[in-house]
């Protein structure tokens, strides 16, 4: 019997492999499965490592008219020439694309996960632009998925879509956590100094890190601000690991933060790491002061690593953070509030209390329990 046809769509293959990884790799003994994304090498390159199909077609993250169009083509003659039965989006521009052309081609189960609103920090007409955007993108899914609760709100109240076509899958998030992989026992203490002395960070310092792109939205201004205060008021040694990358042409740091990073000893940036295991394995506590997210992957990969999350007040966070349980809950932009946390998380009584619940408080979130739920919920939508 013939395997229908899944089609997973994000704008660009990053989103495919960090998102969704081996997920496609599991749903592809189930479906016939072809990944759609911008960047033909890169995208050849996570195709051959999760092994599914690919298709290129190029999509921007930014507004461009010209290309969106162009791109929307594309999909609709691809979509219109295979005929897949399930069309599955990810991210705000192939959520647009692939939805649009998928209505227009006939799907017949067209899902559109949501895992993040920009909207949420958007003002004014590009504010109105983006929520048209993403009205128009639910309208043409027949199931929406927000990937957190809070989301799941947040789209309700502010008339984004429906009630009956919204659904959260299981307890939240996208692809859940591979706690296997996420398991601190896998580096040594031997593996943890040898990483601390490559970054000149002495046995004894106290490692609060943050990993994700760094950008103002991520609350990285906050940061490295209340990091600077925290150092002038602590006795302890510490140090700010910063993993991921710069992208200061989307939504840049301000020049004093750029210029603190670069020249504060305590601060410490290695750029973008495909594997972040070692550097939360030989860190203290996630520090996470994001403005939105959907159902954030880096504070689930903090708390499996044993790493204690201080997170913003914001939808996901919130729900998989409980306040002084296995981490603890700051508002956000809230500079002074954030430095409150990181000092209370120093104290070793409460420290150890967050970090001896943090690993099982993930659990619920294993990678093949949402697997499992979303494969069933594809046979329910088929029958």
């Amino acid at each position: 019997m013939q395997m229908a046809k899944l089609f997973r769509i994000t704008t660009v293959p990053i989103s495919l492999e960090k998102l969704l990884g081996k997920q496609l790799t599991f749903m592809n003994q189930h479906y016939d499965v072809t990944a759609i994304s911008a960047d033909k090498e890169n995208l050849d390159r996570v195709g051959k490592e999760l092994g599914v199909k690919t298709h290129t077609i190029e999509m921007t993250r930014k507004i461009t008219p010209l290309q969106d169009l162009k791109s929307l083509w594309e999909m609709y003659t691809y979509l219109k020439k295979e005929k897949p039965e399930i069309v599955h989006s990810h991210t705000p521009k192939a959520g647009l694309i692939g939805m649009l052309a998928a209505k227009l081609a006939g799907v017949k189960v067209r899902l559109h996960t949501v895992a993040g609103l920009p909207l949420m920090e958007t003002m004014g007409i590009k504010r109105k632009v983006l929520n048209q955007v993403e009205k128009l993108t639910y309208a043409c899914a027949t199931n929406v998925y927000p990937n957190s609760k809070g989301l799941y709100d947040f789209i309700l109240k502010e008339k984004l879509g429906k009630v009956d076509q919204l659904k959260v899958i299981g307890n939240g998030s996208t692809n859940g956590i591979d706690v296997n992989y996420f398991d601190c026992s896998l580096f040594s203490d031997d593996d943890n100094f040898r990483l601390r002395q490559e970054l000149n960070i002495s046995k004894d310092d106290f490692v609060f890190i943050f990993v994700g792109r760094l950008v103002k939205d991520k609350g990285i201004n906050e940061l490295v601000s209340a990091f600077k205060f925290l150092q002038l008021s602590n006795s302890p040694a510490l140090k700010l690991l910063l993993v991921g990358p710069l992208e200061q042409d989307l939504d840049p740091l301000s020049q004093e933060v750029l210029d603190e990073i670069e020249n504060n000893p305590g601060i410490v940036s290695v750029g973008f790491r495909k594997d972040v295991r070692p550097y939360f394995a030989m860190s203290n506590a996630l520090a996470f002061p994001s403005y939105r997210e959907g159902f954030p992957n880096v504070v689930l990969q903090a708390l499996a690593m044993g790493l204690p999350a201080l997170v913003s007040n914001i939808n996901g966070c919130n729900e998989i953070v409980a306040h002084q349980q296995n981490g603890l809950i700051f508002q956000p932009k809230e500079s002074h509030d954030l430095q409150e946390a990181m000092k209370l998380c120093l104290d070793s009584e409460i420290y150890n209390k967050l970090q001896v619940s943090a690993r099982d408080s993930v659990m619920k979130y294993k990678q093949e329990l949402i697997w499992e739920l979303l494969k069933k919920n594809y046979d329910n939508l088929l029958d």
